[in-house]
């Protein structure tokens, strides 16, 4: 018997078996009474795994995350518990998040709960478990197909970290207007200290220091060989463990306010970082408006892309409607920035994001009786976008948070049972508030969620893989103020992405448009309430807040 009979053999007992079985008449009927249920409905096609550095990264904040041992303090033991959680590694599966990416906040030893501030680059805090702990979890994220970058902070130190000590022990014993011998004490030129008055001054000299953000976080000199060499021995350290790239914190501030030496020290930092692994993933934090930090893709490093995110950036202005932003804005922001990228570096990987742990969670963007369908709405606009996407942990829950830094990395919200194993108590300094929504266990039990919105988000962007790697064309003859029409090309592959951004819903006409040389078909949608967009003779019928994929079946 051929393989093509063999198979066909094998089909036909399968439709046999399914017909003799109660109420399996072409299969189970689906369940179409919630926004998931819908959702399930029409997304079929399975997550494709291609292995390069277009991904769906969870930003965790260990500290708050999972407790595996009792004491308040989320470690990394409990993140490895709930690795399925953020992706169970069986691509088939859909009630995990699909993320597979991770970036870890500092998990260096410092004296802060908020570990921006190392002592000690080589290490684990011992807060958050030990080394093997952190290569029991590497090893488990891999397995899972998930690549982990960690924050590596080397715009500062901690004022407690050995270097610092050392240099400020040292020109504390020395006599008044002598200079530094650097032969005696190397550590003076890792840091910007000087005579003239700067941010902080050293206690007891006649020395300053640059501390932008405060004196317990004194900037490393980044000018100086000997500090490059240090943090290349970090690197090689941090690559040897395994992991797969580096957050650079602060990359704005490496020389404040001097935008040319700034790209030069990342520049310096990526060819360092590829030379050695050549597929690693560096992402930088440039806290600035787009003319700005596109600039800093002349480094050959990826950068946040702060105009999109926070309370006023695209994304929440156009979810809102704000001023002039609406869909069709949407998409011609889209094509700035890809004009922007591109014109320093054709190869770039934009970093799109939404929030992060220092900004206001997106939850409270959103006020009127449609929040819960915004809040869902602008994930979409956020993970949909090309490029490696982060997604900041709890928003996929719209948890609440803002205000001072502590209450924006609040304990994940996995129970409202105090008693629920693993719940992190937070920072102590974290004020008291209720959350907006519900708890992951009572929304996974919600076919209308948050969650399952944001699940089926990612799984959609894993299933084609134009959605993160294509670049995006707007339709502007099928946008208007409502709808954005994206089309989105890859190679061969080709998509069109409909975004519905209005509590109304929106009809679009698809005559005479083709996606990949044919007709438009549906290939996956998002919606946030439990009804159907329709294509029929050529029009695309879109319900409220919803995106429709669609593409064409060779």
């Amino acid at each position: 018997m051929t393989i093509q009979k063999r198979w066909s053999a094998l089909l036909l007992a399968a439709v046999l078996l399914c017909s003799a079985m109660t109420g399996c008449s072409g299969g189970e009927k689906e369940d179409t009474s919630t926004a998931l249920g819908i959702m399930r409905k029409y997304n079929k096609v399975q997550p494709q795994e291609i292995d390069d550095n277009y991904r769906s990264c969870y930003e965790v904040f260990v500290y708050s995350f999972y407790d595996s041992n009792g004491d308040g303090i989320g470690d990394l033991k409990g993140l490895t518990e709930r690795l399925d959680y953020i992706n169970d590694g069986d691509p088939s599966t859909d009630t995990d998040l699909g993320c597979t990416g991770i970036w870890l906040m500092p998990i260096m030893p410092s004296p802060s709960y908020h570990k921006y501030d190392v002592t000690d680059y080589m290490d684990i805090d011992p807060q958050y478990g030990t080394m093997e702990d952190f290569k029991a979890f590497l090893e488990a994220a891999h397995q899972r197909g998930i690549d982990v970058i960690i924050d590596f902070v080397m715009n500062h130190t901690s004022s407690d970290h050995p270097w610092f000590q050392e240099a400020s022990g040292y020109l504390r014993g020395l006599e008044a207007g002598a200079e530094p011998d650097l032969a005696a004490c190397p550590y003076v030129d890792y840091y910007n200290f000087s005579l003239e008055p700067s941010t902080c001054k050293l206690e007891g000299t006649e020395w300053y220091y640059e501390a932008p953000f405060w004196s317990g976080m004194p900037d490393l000199n980044l000018k100086s060989e000997a500090v490059r060499a240090e943090l290349e021995e970090i690197v090689d350290f941090w690559l040897e463990l395994g992991v797969d790239g580096f957050r650079l914190d602060a990359a704005k501030e490496f020389v404040s306010g001097a935008t040319e030496a700034n790209i030069e020290i990342l520049t310096w930092f990526n060819d360092m970082v590829k030379a050695k692994k050549s597929d690693a993933f560096i992402v930088a934090e440039v806290w600035t408006d787009l003319s700005t930090y596109s600039q800093y893709y002349a480094s050959g490093v990826s950068c946040f892309n702060f105009s999109f995110g926070n309370s006023d950036g695209v994304i929440p202005n156009t979810v809102k409607h704000i001023g002039n932003a609406n869909a069709s804005s949407y998409g011609k922001a889209i094509m700035k920035l890809q004009d922007a990228l591109s014109a320093y570096d054709p190869d770039y990987i934009d970093s799109p994001f939404y929030t992060n742990h220092d900004m206001g969670r997106a939850a409270g963007h959103y006020f009127n009786e449609y929040s819960a369908y915004q809040t869902k709405m602008a994930q979409a606009l956020n993970l949909l976008m090309s490029g490696s996407t982060f997604l900041y942990y709890g928003e996929e829950l719209g948890m609440k948070g803002s205000g001072k830094d502590e209450n924006k990395r609040a304990p994940m919200y996995w129970s409202d049972d105090a008693g629920y194993a693993g719940l992190c108590s937070g920072p102590a300094d974290m004020e008291d508030f209720d959350m907006k929504f519900p708890s992951f266990e009572d929304q996974k039990a919600d076919g209308d969620s948050i969650f399952w919105f944001v699940a089926q988000t990612i799984r959609l962007r894993n299933a084609y893989p134009a959605i993160a790697r294509g670049t995006a064309v707007l339709e502007e003859a099928l946008s208007n103020e409502n709808v954005c029409v994206l089309r989105k090309t890859w190679g061969e592959e080709e998509v069109l992405l409909a975004f519905n951004i209005s509590e109304a819903a929106q009809s679009v006409d698809l005559s005479g448009v083709t996606v990949s040389g044919g007709d438009p078909e549906i290939g996956g949608v998002l919606v946030t309430s439990a009804e159907e967009p329709v294509l029929e003779d050529g029009s695309l019928s879109m319900p409220m807040y919803s995106v429709v994929v669609l593409s064409h079946s060779k």
